[in-house]
Parts: C-alpha cells; sequence; structure tokens
C-alpha cells in the first residue's frame, strides 16, 4: 500500500507500509505526523490512519476538490498548517500559502518580518549554552544552600555515613528537580525558562511541539550528555543541525521562536 506523509510542512512519499513503519521507528514520522494513503478522506495523525486498517474501498475520493489519486496536488499552509489544493494556494520559495492566510504572510514579506517557510532555523552552541546557563543558575539556587551546608559539614565534621548519604540524596535530588524542570517547562510551553529568555524552543524534527512523554525522555537524556565529560553537549557544534546527543537519542531539535 502506498502512502504520504507531511514532512516540515512539505507533502513526502510515496513509501510502502514496510517503508512507513520504519520511519515511525526511527521517529520521522510521529503519531500526530499527517499521513495519507488511497481509500482515506483526507489527511489524518498517523496514530488514526493506521489503526483503521487496510481493508478500505479503493476507490479514488475527493480530497479538498482534487482525486485521491493526485495527493501530490495538496500542500500544508505554512501559517496555519492546513492542508489545501496548491492550485488555492501561493508558493513563495518552498512555503505555500493558503487564501486565508495570504494577507498577513503578504504583510510580513513587505515588513521584512522572519517568514515561515518551512525550514528550521537551528539555534547554534553558544547560544544553547547560554540558555542552559540560564536554567542551571535557576536550579542551583535551589539546591545551592544545602550544599553549601553540607559542604561546610563535611569540612568541619568530616565523612561520616549519614553526611555521605545526604551528599548523594542531594545529588539525586537535583537530577530529578532537572528531569522535572524540563518535563514541565518544556511540555508546557516548548521551552525552559532558558530557552525562553534566549529566544528558542525545543521540537520535533518536522517543527511540531514535544509531548510531555518526548520530553521526559529527553531530560533523562540529557543526563547521558553530561556524564560522559559533556561530549553529549559539545557535538551540537558540530551537528549540521545543530544536535546535542540528548536530540540524537529523543529526535528533537532546538530552533529560534519565530
Amino acid at each position: 500500500m502506498t502512502w504520504y506523509y507531511v514532512d516540515a510542512g512539505q507533502q513526502a512519499g510515496p513509501v510502502d507500509d514496510a517503508q512507513l513503519e520504519e520511519l515511525a521507528r526511527n521517529g520521522k514520522v510521529l503519531s500526530d505526523t499527517l499521513v495519507w494513503r488511497e481509500g482515506l478522506a483526507n489527511w489524518q495523525p498517523y496514530r488514526d490512519a493506521t489503526s483503521q486498517g487496510t481493508g478500505m474501498a479503493t476507490a479514488p475520493l475527493t480530497i479538498g476538490g482534487t482525486t485521491a489519486t493526485a495527493p501530490t496536488s495538496e500542500a500544508v499552509c505554512a501559517e496555519c498548517g492546513r492542508i489545501f489544493a496548491m492550485q488555492d494556494m501561493i508558493h513563495y520559495g518552498t512555503a505555500y500559502v493558503c487564501a486565508n492566510c495570504k494577507p498577513i504572510f503578504m504583510q510580513k514579506l513587505a515588513e521584512g518580518a522572519v517568514l515561515n517557510t518551512g525550514a528550521l532555523n537551528y539555534a547554534g552552541f553558544w547560544i544553547r549554552l547560554g540558555a542552559k546557563l540560564i536554567d542551571g543558575l535557576i536550579l542551583g539556587l535551589i539546591f545551592v544552600a544545602p550544599l553549601v551546608y553540607l559542604v561546610i559539614k563535611s569540612a568541619s565534621g568530616g565523612q561520616s555515613t549519614a553526611l555521605l548519604g545526604l551528599r548523594l540524596l542531594l545529588q539525586l535530588g537535583y537530577m530529578a528537580g532537572n528531569i522535572g524542570y524540563q518535563i514541565f517547562f518544556l511540555g508546557k510551553y516548548g521551552a525552559t525558562p532558558g530557552k525562553m529568555a534566549c529566544g528558542l524552543r525545543v521540537v520535533t524534527s518536522d517543527g511540531a511541539r514535544i509531548s510531555y512523554g518526548r520530553a521526559a525522555g529527553r531530560g533523562c537524556a540529557e543526563i547521558l550528555s553530561g556524564l560522559i565529560c559533556n561530549i553529549g553537549y559539545i557535538i551540537a557544534a558540530f551537528d549540521k543541525e545543530k544536535r546535542a546527543l540528548h536530540d540524537h537519542i529523543c529526535n528533537t531539535r532546538v530552533i529560534f521562536k519565530q
């Protein structure tokens, strides 16, 4: 069976069932990625389209005024994200814009504003480092008081078993607090306070907001980036999409907020 899917605001494909499953396993196609195959009345999220099985009628159905046998005539609007027939849209560079969004898009173009052309504007290593330092400062303020207390206690009273246990508990608490911090802010706002201050946000490979589950996975994966002498962070300076190790693991990108 032949499938088409939306990638970075543009239609991609065709791919067969096995290729679509492989794209899903690799994180290229997510549960909310729009997909289409002959027999579906319209583009649908991957999780819904694949749960309907393959035993549907094969007769061509209309999609937005065009026949289902010609899905290449569909495109995603760069402004509102909805799918329309290309013949009813304007084409600028790699972007397509629907009739309703055309006035807004043209105004942005006339004013020289940043346009959403479907391409992701990846954040570089240094701006990400600045955001990380801000987040570290916020988290540090929460844990610095007990940490200073334990350091002073260690210097004056030796390394008792209870004191070592408290230090270990504090370290584990910091790690858990950092993960919770990431889950809450990335899941709810798409960015931590540090990233907000630097005009950044975390998205999936196709530019969509990440879920709370992916935020949790990214927070855990970030621990690994720090444990290996921060090499997991450093590789972002050399990656073409500015991905750190935890971005590779969770298939996320850090981009400038448009």
